[in-house]
């Protein structure tokens, strides 16, 4: 065995180890840590960051980003993409540049993807206490801000000895390998531990794979999910997030063409048949497609794979109304796979859907069944194109004629983000995606800010990918800083800004549950005090130009079209930016979601609201 040491720094030691990490699965190799997003501070710069400028761009690339939050979310669009096989880290500063990164480490745990946080920390020694930020604790000394990662965090460590990094790195990667496990990870690192020098062991930077397993179903639990859907009559698969974690796509349709069962899915699991398969009835629940929802109403077999089940996909548990529906849940993780009091099937997506499709060979739905939901699908499509259409070519578009116009845009490899407002649900509905990797909602979280530093990573993973950050207003004045970002690295992320004056999205669940929109409006002061007056007078598109974006401006549905054409066409960042009609055109929702409602209000909104909420509240279900 090899016993010679290397004298490094805690920082140095951590950086070459990491470029030394890979994951493995099906035989191809991707690095584990491909790059390191970072903002500098007293915290990290004399560590991390030395220690990155010593290994250089060819052992550690670095990125620089603009805001913690959303270097977390750039990362994460990152290690969607490349289907978690290959993430990012990111270095902060300690006090509030390590605390900006706990939406983003809530963000990716929620969603299960993997990214590796690196936040300072205070002095392990003490020498100097308390610090320049340092959150002073009257009873708990060891306390640091960094311990809010702690509840959003798959694997958290404090690294207060050089020779405790060995461990914790170890365990960290095998975290953020795993496809069960995987998550934010975080090592909180000490500044002074940072500088720390340590004679290391060779070995801890010898090159090291980690394989992503494909677990294999039990056989009796196969058995037994095959023998209930075999003696199903309205079986439905409802395909999530895991489907395409897994690549499971293939598999999926194979399984499908053989047996008929129709699929439905999550925001999550969206493109994993592609939109004119016969059976993708597209998405489920609050914000799904009719023929979706009415075969989930009636199904009385419901067949997740690599779903959670969120209250978006069951309606709040209205959903699925079938007296004798029952669950067969195919999941890498036990967790989820009981949810629902499931037959449960604990497994790799793509080997449980093989092996499924082999347990029921020779099975196949009714033929009436088939031709139900397929005379559903048709329907629905004709909604698709109803919204998408414009019949006056020099009006003001609607936010669904946006997306019409996009439609008529992209191509197969194309890919569509967005997180958060009332795009999400007019997506889930209408877009029709054309591959696996093409519908990137972030919905786990639905967190505003996303979508631009996200498309970022997306822009890394997949270079030469036309790639589309939709936004409306109110979220890009969350966090539009990484647009500079997009600027200095020659990403050529298309941004499709949407005026619309406020968050219009809540302010149509405001009105919904008896708010009234109240504080939803991006307006002046009214004399009665309510923001009712005229719109803001502020320009976005300026904003955007201004950070150094190329930026069209488009007034009506024919200059939309022509605007994103040329933004698919060009090599630059560019934004187009378009003031849209604000009256509603998308479907209205085929399902309930439980916003619970004033019980007791003195305005009439709020009652009628109350009213109505009974009424749905009634239906809720407890699957046992």
């Amino acid at each position: 065995m090899d016993q010679s040491t290397r004298r490094l720094t805690v920082a140095q030691a951590l950086v070459r180890f990491l470029s030394a990490q890979y994951t493995e699965r099906d035989g191809v190799r991707h690095r584990l840590i491909a790059g390191t997003w970072g903002i500098f501070g007293h915290g990290n710069v004399a560590g991390i960051g030395q220690a990155l400028l010593e290994a250089g761009e060819q052992a550690m690339p670095f990125h620089q980003g603009r805001n913690e939050q959303a270097m977390v979310h750039a990362a994460v669009g990152y290690a969607r993409q490349l289907g978690r096989l290959s993430a990012q880290a990111v270095t902060t500063s300690i006090g509030p540049g390590a605390t900006n990164l706990v939406t983003g480490a809530a963000l990716a745990t929620i969603n299960r993807l993997p990214v590796l946080l690196l936040p300072g920390d205070y002095f392990a020694t003490r020498a100097a206490d308390p610090l320049l930020q340092q959150l002073e604790h009257p009873v708990e000394a060891d306390l640091s801000v960094n311990d809010t990662l702690r509840p959003v965090s798959r694997y958290f460590d404090r690294i207060t000895r050089p020779e405790a990094l060995v461990p914790s790195a170890l365990a960290a990667m095998r975290v953020l390998a795993d496809p069960a496990e995987t998550g934010a990870v975080t090592l909180a690192l000490p500044q002074d531990v940072q500088a720390e020098a340590y004679d290391w062991p060779e070995e801890f930077f010898a090159e090291r794979v980690w394989r992503v397993r494909r677990p294999a179903p039990d056989p009796v639990e196969l058995a037994e999910a095959a023998r209930a859907i075999r003696g199903a009559e309205r079986p439905l698969i409802v395909a999530g997030g895991g489907v395409h974690h897994s690549e499971a796509e293939t598999a999926l349709r194979e399984l499908v063409d053989a047996t008929g069962i129709p699929v439905a899915s999550t925001q999550a699991g969206k493109g994993s048949l592609r939109h004119d398969h016969p059976a993708d009835l597209g998405g489920i629940g609050h914000t799904g497609t009719a023929v979706s929802d009415d075969l989930a109403r009636t199904a009385d077999l419901v067949i997740g794979v690599g779903t959670r089940y969120t209250d978006f996909t069951t309606a709040s548990t209205t959903l699925f109304r079938n007296p004798g529906v029952r669950f067969v849940n195919l999941n890498i993780t036990a967790f989820d796979a009981h949810k629902l009091a499931a037959r449960p099937l604990v497994a790799d997506a793509r080997a449980g859907l093989e092996a499924l499709a082999e347990a029921l060979a020779g099975h196949r739905v009714d033929a009436a069944y088939e031709a139900e939901y397929r005379l559903g699908k048709e329907r629905w499509e004709q909604v698709v194109a109803d919204a998408f259409r414009a019949d006056d070519e020099n009006a003001v578009p609607t936010q669904t004629q946006v997306l019409g116009a996009l439609d008529a845009v992209v191509g197969d490899t194309d890919v569509v983000i967005n997180a958060a407002g009332s795009l999400p649900g007019d997506l889930h509905k209408l877009w029709r995606a054309r591959s696996p990797r093409q519908y990137h909602l972030e919905y786990g979280y639905s967190c505003m800010g996303y979508e631009i530093p996200a498309g970022i990573g997306v822009q890394q993973a997949a270079p030469g990918t036309p790639v589309w950050s939709l936004v409306g207003d109110g979220t890009y004045l969350m966090m539009p800083t990484e647009i500079v970002t997009a600027v200095q690295e020659s990403l050529p992320v298309n941004l499709v800004l949407i005026q619309n004056h406020g968050y219009a999205s809540i302010g149509g669940l405001s009105q919904s549950v008896g708010g009234e929109r109240f504080g939803t409006a991006y307006r002046y002061r009214a004399a009665d005090g309510t923001f009712s007056g005229a719109p803001l007078p502020v320009d976005l598109a300026a904003n955007a130009a201004s950070l150094g974006m190329d930026v069209i401006r488009a007034k009506t549905v024919r200059e939309l079209r022509d605007a994103l054409a040329a933004a698919r066409a060009s090599d630059r960042p560019t934004c187009v930016y378009v003031e849209t009609d604000p009256a509603p055109t998308a479907p209205p929702a085929q399902a309930w979601w439980d916003v619970p409602v004033a019980e007791v209000a003195s305005r009439e909104a709020a009652v009628d609201a109350r009213t109505t909420y009974d009424g749905h509240a009634a239906e809720r279900r407890r699957h046992l």
